[in-house]
């Protein structure tokens, strides 16, 4: 039944018919008794006389009234009825329980049909604005204490009770109280928890033109903006609250991070940076969670040096990093070659006593082998086994590329064989490849050929990377032979090869003066200028002129078009003959 706002014993009648005594002076009417054990002379002495005017609700046990055109539609559902559906008694008590505020249900659409018109012109005016929790009911509100009642609504709001909280709320305001800010934020939250959404949205407009609202209500209100209107929406909001000087007095870096969050959701960083540049205009220092939200959109949307710049302005404010944090940072360091700042950075999540993932010494690990600092990648490698973590495939492949990366071709091919004696589960196609450009730059053509077979028992799917690493190493070696076996060899895997790939056999083939494969080669690509043009200039360094201009003239009448160097070949060449 209905909640007791007051905390007094009150029932009320919902309308009192004008009767002939005393002419327009009103109706004397006698309230009910509180008990049947309190008649007699306690009765006598708590009866009272209240005289009240025609279609005026009255409460017994308080002096307010409320006007029909206040109630509005509220009125009709007001009535005299009691808790646990107990009837007054036949004397007018209230009967042996007397509990808090009676009230019955709204009237039926028949009921309403009276003779009065104003009634059905209040129910008209009312049902135009339902309200999404149901409809609101007012009460006759015998405490007067704004405090008092507002602490009773913030209890309601933190409970979930929205349809008792808003009738609160809405009898306060009818009766000329107004409810304090921190209740009506805890009303206004609780209408958003329970998805009411327009109705919150009026709750916000009374505090906003109240001048109630606080920070506080504009996180909860851009919030459930963003969510049902989408984050631009939150954010012309927002631009209208800072804009308003009274209202720009409240928003604090709480309602920033709100909008930063929103903006980040949507992947607009640029969004997120002028709010991260407008903070600081404002004169308000961000928190560690500014900064967490600002180092994690920019690093999702890969913005490395903006994250990087929002790490440095947290560490000037003299604020600890979290360990998300910082592993972000380490991963835009990674990608943008600052392995100092990485490693520093390393060393702070050691300080705070934080114990790194494999993730994050396999980014230090990678960071180091890019800028080719190969002995300090492999003490973080001891560090790594040394914390009891196991290496796995990206351990490896960073380890196999910093030495790549320092011309240690050679130890490349030994790591990469005690990879696979002691761990060939890790084994994957980006480390064969990484000991098949060893394999090239050495022109170690023979223990190319012995991983790619390596690779097809293990059932790995060979691509044309692979297959250009091998048929690099055999040109390097001077083994054109061999060189266009692995050529057919792909073809008859079905691996398409590419461009990089008929470079590479050709430029072996010209070498080893195998210029009907060459030829051959030329009928099956697809018209390229870069092939044509390296194909010529091979010919000419050879010797070949006559096939040269063969080949330029074929090249010509298909539409390429040769390159400088090509055209200086043949400028001189025709020189040279005349």
């Amino acid at each position: 039944m209905a909640t007791v706002w007051s905390g007094c014993s009150t029932s009320f009648s919902q309308e009192l018919p004008p009767r002939g005594r005393r002419g327009g002076e009103g109706t004397r009417i006698r309230p009910w008794n509180e008990s049947r054990s309190r008649r007699g002379t306690r009765h006598a002495e708590a009866v009272s006389t209240v005289v009240v005017a025609p279609r005026v609700c009255v409460c017994r046990a308080a002096p307010c009234v409320i006007e029909p055109d206040v109630a509005g539609k509220e009125e009709a559902g007001v009535g005299a009825w009691g808790m646990d559906d107990e009837l007054p008694g036949a004397d007018g008590s209230d009967g042996p329980r007397r509990h808090g505020l009676r009230r019955r249900p709204v009237r039926s659409a028949a009921a309403e049909k009276g003779p009065v018109g104003a009634r059905s012109a209040a129910s008209a005016s009312g049902a135009e604005s339902k309200s999404e929790v149901g409809g609101s009911r007012l009460h006759f509100l015998e405490e007067r204490d704004e405090e008092l009642l507002s602490k009773r609504l913030i209890k309601l709001g933190q409970s979930n009770k929205v349809r008792s909280a808003t009738e609160l709320f809405d009898s306060m305001r009818a009766s000329g109280l107004q409810p304090s800010a921190h209740a009506c934020n805890s009303l206004l939250a609780s209408l958003l928890r329970k998805c009411c959404f327009a109705d919150a949205m009026k709750i916000f407009e009374f505090m906003k033109g109240k001048g109630m609202a606080t920070g506080h209500t504009y996180t909860l209100i851009l919030k459930a903006v963003a969510s049902n209107e989408g984050y631009f929406a939150a954010m012309k909001m927002f631009n209208e609250i800072e804009e308003n000087d009274e209202s720009n007095k409240n928003v604090d870096v709480i309602v920033y991070n709100t909008m930063i969050s929103a903006c980040g959701r949507a992947k607009d960083w640029a969004q997120v940076e002028r709010l991260w540049r407008r903070l600081a205009e404002n004169s308000l220092s961000g928190t560690l969670m500014t900064y967490d939200l600002l180092v994690s959109t920019f690093v999702q949307c890969g913005q490395s040096e903006l994250a990087i710049d929002a790490y440095e302005e947290m560490l000037q404010r003299g604020l600890d990093p979290s360990e998300d944090i910082m592993k972000a940072i380490i991963a835009s360091c990674t990608k943008e070659g600052k392995w100092e700042f990485a490693l520093t950075t390393f060393r702070r999540m050691l300080s705070a006593g934080m114990k790194p993932s494999i993730i994050v010494f396999n980014s230090i690990i990678n960071s180091l082998g890019k800028a080719g600092e190969d002995e300090l990648a492999f003490r973080m490698y001891h560090l790594l086994a040394s914390s009891g973590l196991k290496p796995d495939q990206y351990t490896w492949s960073a380890l196999l590329s910093a030495l790549y990366r320092s011309g240690r071709c050679w130890d490349v091919l030994d790591l990469f064989q005690g990879i696979k004696a002691k761990h060939s589960s890790l084994l994957n196609n980006h480390l064969y490849n990484i000991a098949l450009m060893s394999c090239e730059r050495l022109g170690q053509w023979e223990h190319a050929l012995q991983l790619l077979w390596m690779m097809e028992k293990d059932g790995l799917q060979i691509s044309a990377v692979s297959y250009n690493h091998v048929i690099g190493a055999c040109e390097v070696a001077r083994q054109p032979k061999i060189a266009l076996n692995v050529y057919q060899r792909m073809t008859h895997q079905r691996c398409s090869p590419d461009t990089f790939t008929h470079l590479s056999v050709i430029r072996a083939c010209i070498w080893g003066s195998l210029w009907n494969e060459v030829e051959d080669i030329l009928e099956e690509v697809a018209p390229d200028s870069s092939i044509y043009n390296t194909v010529i200039h091979g010919l000419c360094l050879r010797g070949k002129i006559r096939l040269a201009r063969k080949t330029y003239t074929k090249m010509r009448s298909i539409g390429l078009k040769p390159d400088g160097k090509t055209r200086s070949f043949m400028l001189q060449h025709i020189a040279t003959d005349y």
